[in-house]
């Protein structure tokens, strides 16, 4: 629900980074620094004071370790990765885009969200919650099924220095506060990592295995292929042997 066609990837980066020079010329870092703003919550921004806390480090996303939430990286072929938090039956997934440096990414994309939804035969609704205006949506539960009704699904969303912070709940944390707090909780303390690379605004930040579950990754990989190697190498019992040509 939320990306940009690939076509013309390196005409867009290098448009992004005229962009990019353009905004920084144009902008103070002071005008996004709110790291000493009284009661200043997060999500936090990689270059601002924030708490410190255990956090996985998926390369543009650090999202906290806390007690009873499991937290999974998700590779999807036509969305892209996203890191899915689970608890007690709920979810929330968590994507990070590039944004440009002004101006409200997630005015546009509430708008896209609700647009598609009701298109599809779900409702859309808008409330202020704890990251401000976020979308509450009942979703088709199969598509091109009528008769499998809908399911609730809360959208919310937050700009930051060039990123936005998308947050998807479902299960009882789509409607249930009480069910939502501790994946809010978590979503409070994710750092985004935005990086110095242009970035063409809308396309995912780049998300990435930790070190260490990449190196068991390529353990494993490299265990399995080496098994293979040798299953290939073994010796064909039905094959046949070398022949010996009596003369007499």
């Amino acid at each position: 629900m939320f990306g940009r066609r690939r076509g013309g990837r390196d005409r867009d980066l290098d448009a992004a980074a005229d962009l990019t020079a353009e905004a920084d010329a144009e902008t103070t870092d002071d005008e996004f620094d709110v790291g000493d703003e009284p009661g200043r919550e997060g999500p936090w921004d990689a270059a601002e004071p924030y708490p410190d806390l255990q956090r996985v480090d998926f390369g543009s996303l650090q999202v906290p370790v806390l007690p009873g939430l499991d937290i999974q990286l998700v590779f999807a072929e036509q969305q892209g990765a996203c890191v899915i938090v689970h608890h007690e039956g709920s979810e929330l997934q968590l994507m990070a885009f590039a944004a440009p440096r002004r101006g409200s990414l997630w005015d546009d994309v509430r708008a896209e969200i609700a647009a598609e939804i009701t298109t599809g035969g779900g409702a859309t609704s808008e409330r202020t919650g704890p990251f401000g205006t976020e979308l509450l949506t009942q979703v088709p539960a199969a598509p091109g099924q009528p008769g499998a009704g809908l399911r609730p699904l809360r959208f919310t969303g937050v700009d930051g220095p060039r990123w936005f912070l998308r947050g998807l709940y479902s299960g009882p944390a789509a409607e249930s506060p009480a069910a939502a707090a501790p994946l809010e909780a978590l979503m409070r303390e994710v750092v985004v990592v935005r990086g110095d690379q242009p970035v063409p605004p809308r396309d995912l930040l780049e998300i990435r295995l930790p070190a260490e579950a990449a190196q068991a990754l390529a353990e494993e990989q490299a265990r399995a292929q080496e098994e293979q190697n040798r299953f290939n190498q073994a010796p064909n019992p039905f094959e046949r042997g070398p022949e010996i040509t009596e003369t007499r």
